[in-house]
């Protein structure tokens, strides 16, 4: 899975890696990091910027820890934001969806056949929703994004399904995320298991870049083909959080601009961490079970 030395050099050099950086010195990698930030718009990360993203992404991981046991058929979804708004401010960090784009609460909460940017509020959870919390804190300048689907009560087969395809398709992503692999090796792992169990992979929305901003480059589709896209290398940081409907892809916004609902009305599920690629392979900054 690493580059070898006749493939093209990620640097965008157009040479072969054994004729450019390959056993060159610490100018090669000063070299590629002005390249990557010149052809793609990519700021890859050090040492301690990788910390200050860890650092928020355990503030994600608290979060999380609570909702495990505040998620039950009854509660409004605007219990949630409170929490979350709370909990990330005792914290000395700030939500970043709040007024992002005007988009009004401290989270997104999306509920069944919302596929992304639900805006929590006066809705109940019932017994057997499925339930996807979606965070990004910002702590000393850094982001750290991630979400979890969760259970309200008892699911049903259909709710079981979709959050389990959903779950397994972050897993096959993050499985692809090494240096020499592309942006287009991970959505090809995706799509070609997501769209095996006979769901289907939204298009409209995708990963991207985080760490120093909320949304930075690369974009990071959930679909696409093998070798397409751009090199990973070390110190790139982005998110992968594959959003899988239990039947079509298509989709429709909502009045309020912002809440993504499946065209069809079918149940959409997601999960979302905030990767790093290392010399190894990678490594996640919002590291929970999956």
């Amino acid at each position: 899975m690493k580059i070898r030395r006749n493939d093209l050099c990620p640097c965008g050099s157009g040479l072969k890696y054994k004729k450019c950086c390959l056993g060159k010195n610490g100018k090669a990698n000063e070299d590629l990091e002005a390249r990557y930030l010149k052809a793609h718009g990519i700021r890859l990360k050090k040492q301690k910027d990788i910390e200050g993203i860890r650092r928020a992404g355990k503030i994600i991981l608290e979060i999380f820890d609570r909702m495990d046991s505040l998620l039950k058929p009854g509660l409004k979804t605007e219990a949630i934001n409170t929490l979350v708004h709370e909990m990330t401010i005792a914290r000395g960090a700030t939500p970043a969806p709040l007024n992002y784009r005007g988009f009004p609460k401290s989270v997104c909460v999306s509920i069944n056949e919302v596929i992304c940017h639900g805006i929590p509020g006066e809705r109940v959870l019932k017994d057997g929703d499925i339930v996807n919390v979606d965070l990004t804190p910002i702590l000393d300048g850094y982001y750290a994004d991630a979400s979890r689907t969760y259970f309200a009560g008892s699911p049903g087969k259909d709710a079981e399904k979709i959050v389990s395809v959903a779950r397994e398709s972050l897993k096959r992503g993050m499985a692809a995320a090494c240096p020499g692999n592309t942006v287009g090796d991970m959505g090809w792992a995706i799509q070609q298991y997501a769209e095996g169990e006979g769901c289907s992979v939204v298009r409209e929305f995708v990963g991207h870049g985080v760490g120093f901003d909320f949304h930075e480059p690369p974009q990071v589709p959930h679909h696409g083909r093998k070798g397409q896209g751009v090199t990973l290398i070390p110190g790139m940081v982005f998110t992968i959080e594959p959003m899988i409907n239990l039947g079509k892809k298509e989709l429709r916004i909502l009045d309020d601009n912002w809440t993504a609902v499946t065209l069809d009305g079918s149940l959409s599920a997601q999960f979302e961490q905030t990767i790093l690629i290392t010399e190894g392979g990678h490594e996640s900054l919002t590291p929970f079970d999956l």
